[in-house]
């Protein structure tokens, strides 16, 4: 079982330079990093979390911006997106942009992806939220015949293109492992249908046991191999008990947080996660 970190990459907090070189040295496995492209200052969408938004939502860097930046200050350091706000891009650039990212970064990426939850902001992208997993299903489909195919097309509801020609390739092959975010039944039928592994949030609420019976069931059910599927769980346990029960229940990844706090905290958080790793 790997250990990792996540991160909200705000424009006050430590940045990638100093942090993705600091993880790597202490030997953390990856960094994925948290994406809104804006807030809307209406608020009309609760934050899920309850009471006010936190701070950090409306600070976030690109997260590809920044992810590049990791990766030009690391040689080994995994790099991911926890999660990419699929919908809200349009499908031709972001393709490029991450085979970009990935082919110099040396098939380092993982594309974690979502739907969203904040509805003004991806109604300002012109995303509706009643069909936004539709959309997110449409985009990521392209992007995977853009990335696999010498000359791509695609056909749908949100996303039509004939024949194009985009290189650069990603290096992975045949392209990033695509974990999508989200605990419900929609979203492991989600991941056996299109996916290559599940990225769902950990915490009080999550019965890792039940919880990966649950997604190998539902590949079962549509025929997929519960052994091609990667898990990797944001806000991984911090008890040895708890770990032990991951590890036997098959999670491949655990995330722990960067705080939203000074650059000392920050960098005892990498240290916190050494002791966990030992």
């Amino acid at each position: 079982m790997k250990f990792g970190m996540f991160y909200f990459p705000t424009d006050y907090g430590i940045q990638m330079p100093e942090l993705a070189p600091a993880m790597e040295e202490r030997g953390i496995e990856s960094l994925f990093v948290c994406e809104h492209t804006h807030i809307p200052a209406s608020r009309k969408s609760p934050f899920p979390g309850g009471g006010e938004l936190p701070n950090k939502y409306i600070h976030t860097h690109d997260p590809f911006i920044a992810l590049a930046f990791a990766a030009a200050t690391t040689k080994n350091l995994k790099l991911g997106t926890g999660i990419c706000l699929v919908p809200q891009h349009d499908p031709i650039v972001l393709a490029k942009v991450i085979a970009s990212l990935d082919m110099m970064s040396g098939g380092r990426f993982e594309f974690g992806i979502g739907g969203g939850w904040n509805v003004d902001e991806m109604n300002n992208h012109g995303v509706e939220y009643k069909t936004r997993f539709k959309q997110m299903r449409e985009h990521t489909e392209a992007m995977k015949a853009i990335w696999t195919q010498d000359e791509a097309s695609y056909s749908g509801e949100f996303v039509n293109f004939e024949k194009i020609w985009s290189w650069p390739k990603p290096a992975k092959k045949p392209h990033p492992p695509i974990l999508l975010g989200g605990e419900t039944d929609y979203t492991l039928k989600r991941i056996v249908e299109y996916c290559d592994g599940w990225i769902p949030r950990g915490g009080a609420n999550w019965d890792v046991k039940k919880d990966m019976a649950r997604l190998h069931g539902m590949a079962e059910k549509h025929g997929r191999d519960p052994k091609e599927l990667s898990t990797t769980v944001f806000r991984g346990p911090d008890s040895k008990e708890g770990l032990e029960a991951h590890r036997e229940a098959g999670i491949d990844r655990v995330l722990y947080e960067v705080p939203d706090a000074s650059r000392d905290e920050q960098l005892r958080a990498l240290d916190n996660v050494v002791k966990l790793m030992a």
